[in-house]
């Protein structure tokens, strides 16, 4: 039987690995775009990124100062008894001592650090209920950099197709080298103002590698991906053939009067990680299988 000190181990072990070691599909997609790049600047900056995670992997320490703000997203089976959010919070205060995790999370106005990254709804945990026996927890360790960066919009019906894509290119022209790219962008499509923005954040949870189902849709994150790297921004901002080294869109049906749409921005660092904990206390991380 799980218990709330396996899922708070869990959840230390996934931030180490997650600040630490970026999954597969981000790696390939960073030295195809070093292999690509031709101009002496962008191909510099890039080798600087793939050995920046060799150290970070070769030390087992964070590949970016910015440790972010955890954002989970867990899995819980019909049975489950365990307190995992009160699990997931005191996971979190260990991993800022433990891997460490620099301490982000503050009051929105007095701006006050309670120094452990926990404060009212932060760790922010999205939860639901699904059809496994096991808890599935993964975790997003979101900087502030690329963040600042994600707009939204409420779009007309008339702007269609042609609006989403000016929107989106629009926001990583004014984004620029801000959000440290190459970048990869989660792109939110339907339901409402809050709903489109947290589908733009789900989105980056998706393998690079791996197009959406609707094939509509994948055909348009392929235009996008393209035209992104059209724009020459490259890589730190400093020109070349890689601006955004994936993009993900999800979407929900949506008021036949409204297209809201948003965009969340993520840097190159594009860090998140996933565990699985058995009945019989067994993890498995499937996202860092593998990865060395």
């Amino acid at each position: 039987m799980v218990t709330e000190a396996d899922v708070q181990d869990a959840v230390v072990e996934l931030l180490r690995k997650t600040v630490v070691r970026l999954p597969a599909d981000v790696k390939v997609a960073l030295e195809a775009a070093y292999g690509a790049e031709v101009d002496e600047v962008p191909k510099m900056q890039l080798k600087a990124i793939l050995d920046n995670i060799a150290l970070a992997e070769e030390g087992v320490t964070p590949m970016c100062q910015d440790t972010g703000v955890t954002i989970f997203y867990i899995t819980l089976p019909r049975n489950a008894t365990v307190a995992v959010e009160k699990a997931i919070v005191e996971g979190v205060r260990r991993a800022t001592k433990e891997v460490p995790l620099r301490p982000n999370a503050v009051h929105p106005i007095t701006r006050k650090n309670p120094g452990d990254n926990v404060g009212d709804r932060m760790p922010y945990i999205n939860c639901r209920v699904g059809a496994e026996d096991h808890i599935e927890i993964t975790v997003m360790t979101k900087g502030a950099g690329s963040e600042n960066m994600s707009q939204m919009a409420m779009l007309t019906p008339s702007q269609g197709v042609k609006g989403i894509k000016e929107f989106v290119l629009n926001t990583v022209l004014r984004a620029g080298g801000n959000p440290c790219p190459p970048m990869v962008l989660g792109v939110g499509i339907g339901g409402s103002a809050d709903i489109s923005m947290k589908l733009a954040k789900e989105a980056l949870l998706r393998p690079l590698n791996k197009r959406h189902e609707d094939p509509a849709i994948a055909s348009l994150e392929q235009e996008l991906l393209e035209a992104l790297n059209l724009l020459g921004i490259g890589p730190m901002g400093l020109g070349g053939k890689t601006t955004a080294i994936g993009l993900n869109i999800e979407y929900a049906f949506c008021h036949t009067a409204s297209l809201p749409v948003a965009v969340n921005v993520q840097c190159w660092a594009a860090r998140r990680g996933t565990v699985r904990i058995h009945p019989d206390g067994r993890m498995e991380f499937p996202t860092h299988e593998g990865v060395s």
